[in-house]
Order: C-alpha cells, then sequence, then structure tokens
C-alpha cells in the first residue's frame, strides 16, 4: 500500500468512528443503576424500593441497585443523591421528608443543603395513609382515650418518629393542632424501622407509621391502630376509623418516590421515567406492593410533579407548627 492509499484509508476510518453512534455516546442505560435509599431497612421506602428495583432490571436489562444512605431524617442521602453525577445511574428514593428540608434550614438561619430544586421528580409509587399507633401495654383503645390522657398529663406521652422534620414527624404536628392536645414528647430516631422497634419495645407509647410498615405488628397484636389518617378507611385495617370520621379534619400520607439529580438530560429522564412506569405495572410490582396491605398510589412523572407542588405546601405549614426544635 503506498503512502497516498494510508492516508485516505486511516482518514475515512476516522470518519466512520466519528459518524458512529456508538462510538459518540453510548446507549443508555450500560451499566448498572444505583437507588439511593434515604432510610433505614424496615422502613416503608425499603419495603417499596426494592421490589421497584427487581421489576426495573427486567425492564432496562440491568443491575439496578439499592443502597442505603441513611441519617438525618433522610437528608444524608438526599444530599448523596443530589451531588452526584447527573447522568441517569444514580437515583433517589425519598418520602414526604424531603419537601420541608429548605423551610426546616430557614428556621436555623441555615443555608439550605439541599432543596427541592435539587431533584428531579419521576414517579411516586405508593401513597399509604399513616396509622395513629399504640404499643398494645397501653391502656388505650380509643382516639378519645388517647386525646384524654394526653390533656391530662402534657408531655407524658412518648412518641417515635423516624427524625426530626421527616414524613413521620410532621403528621403528628398536624394530629396535635387539630386536636388541640398538648405537644406530645418526641423521640426521633434514624428512620421508619427504629421508630417501629422503639414503639414494639414499649420506649415510645405511640407513633405515626404507614400501613405497610406496621401492618404485621398489628394483626399479631403487639401494635393498637387507633385511626388512620387517610381519607377513606385501609382496605387492610377495615375496622380502624379515620380521622375525619371522628371528626377531625387531618389527612396525611406517607408517599415514596424516585427523583434523579438535576441536571440529568432530558432523554435520560425521559428513558427512566418510561421504564419506571413499565416496571411500576408489572404483575411482580403489583403483588409485592399488594402483598404489603397496599393499594398502588402510582403517579406518572407529570403528576408527581404537580402532586409534589401541593404537597410541599402542606410540609412548609407542617414545619412552621413544629418551630424550632434542636436536636
Amino acid at each position: 500500500m503506498d503512502r497516498r492509499s494510508f492516508v485516505i484509508g486511516t482518514t475515512a476510518s476516522a470518519a466512520a468512528l466519528a459518524a458512529s453512534p456508538a462510538f459518540a455516546q453510548e446507549t443508555f442505560p450500560s451499566h448498572a443503576i444505583t437507588i439511593v435509599n434515604a432510610f433505614p431497612p424496615g422502613g416503608a421506602n425499603d419495603l417499596v424500593t426494592r421490589p421497584l428495583a427487581s421489576a426495573l432490571e427486567q425492564t432496562i436489562r440491568q443491575p439496578v441497585v439499592v443502597e442505603t444512605k441513611a441519617g438525618a431524617g433522610g437528608q444524608v442521602g438526599a444530599q448523596v443523591a443530589a451531588s452526584a453525577k447527573p447522568d441517569g445511574y444514580t437515583l433517589l428514593s425519598h418520602n414526604n421528608g424531603i419537601s420541608g428540608y429548605a423551610e426546616v434550614d430557614k428556621l436555623f438561619d441555615r443555608q439550605p443543603k439541599t432543596t427541592r430544586a435539587d431533584f428531579i421528580p419521576l414517579a411516586r409509587l405508593i401513597a399509604d395513609p399513616v396509622l395513629l399507633l399504640v404499643n398494645s401495654q397501653q391502656p388505650y383503645t380509643t382516639v378519645k382515650d388517647f386525646i384524654d390522657d394526653a390533656k391530662k398529663r402534657p408531655e407524658a406521652i412518648v412518641y417515635s418518629s423516624g427524625g426530626l422534620y421527616g414524613a413521620t414527624h410532621l403528621p403528628v404536628a398536624l394530629f396535635e393542632k387539630a386536636t388541640g392536645v398538648p405537644k406530645l414528647r418526641h423521640l426521633p430516631t434514624n428512620g421508619g424501622g427504629p421508630a417501629i422497634t422503639a414503639l414494639l419495645g414499649n420506649n415510645a407509647q405511640a407513633s405515626t407509621q404507614t400501613v405497610s410498615a406496621t401492618l404485621q405488628h398489628v394483626k399479631s397484636g403487639k401494635l393498637r391502630a387507633l385511626a388512620s389518617f387517610g381519607a377513606t378507611r385501609s382496605k387492610a385495617l377495615p375496622d380502624v376509623p379515620t380521622l375525619k370520621e371522628l371528626g377531625y379534619n387531618v389527612e396525611y400520607y406517607l408517599w415514596v418516590g424516585i427523583f434523579a439529580p438535576k441536571g440529568t438530560p432530558p432523554q435520560i429522564v425521559s428513558t427512566l421515567s418510561t421504564a419506571i412506569d413499565k416496571a411500576a405495572n408489572t404483575d411482580a410490582f403489583k403483588s409485592a406492593i399488594a402483598n404489603l396491605g397496599l393499594d398502588i398510589g402510582y403517579l406518572n412523572a407529570k403528576d408527581f410533579a404537580a402532586f409534589w407542588d401541593a404537597d410541599a405546601k402542606r410540609a412548609d405549614d407542617a414545619v412552621k407548627t413544629i418551630g424550632r426544635v434542636q436536636g
């Protein structure tokens, strides 16, 4: 081969490589995706995210790993995801608590570590009504019993939550405001699982936790559900009245959503949203959610964004009601 032929050949080869879509940009996803779970094992996020990850693996044909990064009422995981490379390979599983972080930082005159603008909502997986729960060793059998005792003994009843200003702390503030009970004594823990453990051990006498995370303990008789914060009675616990039935205008759900970091390219967001839609509609995911005693409260990216706007306002109101509390 002469020099002229070699130059022409190598130039043509280089041009072909540059024009090749596979060479210019790999197809997404080409390797494993990590979903950062901002809460400890045993809570609602963990219970819902793992079957979603399993179903998503079948949809995208790549591994989906759930990695727990718990702490500070979900803020640790949120910060990990917010600072991740926005390439679609790191997602976040979070709940209502993500909505109020900026408002909490305002209470303490701090620069917000994360804001809602740091995340792109991809899907809401569930909206699980929380229950007002007590340890079965406690004497309360009705909400009236609980309220009457709380009024007689201010700050004597201890309730556990997954962390200050978190998704299971906020509904207690709404309950206190609606019923007029004095502030209960708060035992913040490091997530829903530890909060339930504290309640089961009677280190806390009450808690507001979801149906899915506590159904087994209610059915076994270890915990007693006094009321639901849902608009209607839970199908899994039809004998438990709602607070609205009892005359208290309170409605609250712990929802679990999947987010991508801001800056994730629109085409990748679209790919992820479509894949999550398909995964959430598989029989495997639906069965897993049903086994938790839940009805799927799924919302796609567009509808979840609208819901999140409205829900964030409720979260901000609850944070303001709680006020400045030192951890």
